[in-house]
């Protein structure tokens, strides 16, 4: 029996973060420190941590959707996709593990930590078309309506953990302190 191909994780860093610059963060949020490094290096050390192949998308798309289809279309070999927005620091690589050996069962998996669903949203092969075609700011909602999407259970708060704000940086801050 062939290996199959695993999925890829798709790290989406295309965002304008209006919304931490609002809150009083200067320049880009994914530039902004996070116990001495980049937000986005703290993720980006997760997903290599897995071994999986990932692909950053960072070429300013106007909205999740636009950056999603732009990724999904530049890996169209993968045996799936991990969509992971840039800004999750704190997502565990034995998570985002997880989530890509449950697509082996499902078309969408979608991480659940303490009752709220987070990140990476697992997305089957199947799934391939529909995610190429997204645009605009509502990401990959459409695509997880259509096919369902089967929650996992995992015990990791960095699912729900994205840096929006000031406030969301000095929460993860004290989190990254008590690990």
């Amino acid at each position: 029996m062939a290996a199959r191909t695993p999925p890829t994780i798709l790290v989406l860093a295309s965002g304008k973060g209006e919304r931490f610059v609002a809150s009083g963060g200067q320049g880009a949020k994914l530039q902004a420190l996070l116990a001495g490094r980049p937000v986005i290096e703290w993720t980006l050390e997760a997903v290599r941590a897995t071994g999986l192949p990932f692909h950053v998308e960072d070429a300013g798309h106007p909205g999740m959707g636009d950056s999603i289809a732009a990724a999904v279309r530049a890996t169209r070999d993968a045996g799936g996709w991990l969509v992971l927005p840039g800004d999750l620091p704190l997502v565990r690589p034995d998570t985002l593990l997880a989530v890509a050996q449950a697509l082996e069962e499902a078309d969408v998996v979608v991480p659940v930590h303490a009752g709220q669903r987070g990140h990476p949203v697992g997305f089957s092969r199947e799934c391939g078309e529909e995610l190429a075609a997204l645009t605009g700011p509502k990401g990959a909602v459409a695509v997880l309506k259509a096919h369902g999407a089967e929650e996992l259970p995992v015990d990791d708060p960095g699912v729900t953990i994205d840096i929006d704000t000031v406030e969301a940086l000095a929460a993860a801050e004290r989190l990254l302190a008590a690990r």
